[in-house]
């Protein structure tokens, strides 16, 4: 009796296989009506697309097939998971999303839960392209890496979203600073000074804050403001000795017979007075 029903599964495993190939082509043929096989066949047709390299778009028709045919099944549960990963691998974003969020909302205590947050996280950072686009899906990508840490912050997603997290902070640094310099070559200094401000004091712990001091520098001294440019110069000093931006700074401040040295009461005294205060590094 048990073989007969492993029988029944292999043949039926191999007639669908058939009738899914039969028209010879590379893609799916979605015209084949599925609702006379089982879930297991159906969810195994998707993981034979995605291990035989074929198009993720085709293995995620299969496994949301498997969800709308058995809905609430076992299958359907393991299908939602693997629906969501297919469709990333496909760099259908929008698809792979709202998949992981149906995996999050109908199975919240399943461990998979942690994995489609994930996945919900890097339908945004994956879109992360070039510096100079647009920078909102950086920050739903932050927020949603946010997610995965503070609600997983014991699963295996939580280092890798923790590392994301600081690529993607790092990348809204990353355009501040280019509207600062595009500023900053038009001679718009007021409006560069609030740019690489931003920096300073929102994306301190970014890679970019050595240069955007520098910059502080440049624009401060193009305006006469020499004792904001001296005080923007001692924080480098004290935090950035080492990086070329500081014997930068160094140059343009000792060449005017100025020193690396905190002046005034502008908002760069209250932050270098942080920094010796150990509050800001």
């Amino acid at each position: 009796m048990v073989r007969g029903r492993r029988t029944a599964r292999l043949v039926g495993a191999m007639m669908l296989a058939a009738a899914l190939t039969a028209c010879g082509g590379r893609e799916a043929d979605r015209r084949v009506p599925l609702d006379t096989f089982s879930a297991e066949e159906i969810y195994k047709r998707g993981e034979w697309e995605l291990e035989n390299g074929r198009k993720g778009a085709d293995a995620a028709y299969y496994f949301g097939e498997v969800e709308r045919l058995y809905p609430y099944s076992e299958w359907a549960k393991r299908a939602l998971i693997m629906q969501a990963y297919a469709a990333h691998k496909d760099r259908d974003y929008e698809t792979s999303r709202s998949a992981a969020q149906r995996y999050i909302d109908t199975y919240p205590a399943e461990d998979d839960a942690a994995y489609a947050k994930y996945l919900l996280a890097l339908s945004y950072y994956d879109q992360i392209d070039e510096v100079g686009r647009d920078q909102g899906l950086t920050f739903q990508a932050l927020q949603a890496l946010r997610a995965v840490i503070e609600e997983y912050p014991d699963s295996e997603y939580a280092q890798s979203a923790m590392m994301k997290f600081d690529l993607a902070f790092d990348h809204l640094a990353a355009k501040e600073m280019e509207i600062g310099r595009y500023y900053l070559k038009k001679k718009h200094y007021a409006a560069a000074i609030n740019r690489f401000r931003v920096v300073v004091e929102q994306f301190q712990t970014t890679s970019h804050t050595p240069e955007a001091l520098h910059r502080l520098v440049e624009a401060y001294l193009s305006l006469g403001l020499t004792d904001e440019a001296q005080t923007a110069g001692a924080i480098l000093g004290h935090n950035f000795q080492s990086t070329e931006w500081y014997q930068d700074s160094y140059r343009l401040l000792t060449g005017r017979g100025l020193e690396m040295k905190a002046k005034g009461d502008s908002w760069l005294a209250a932050v270098y007075r942080q920094v010796i205060k150990g509050e800001w590094l």
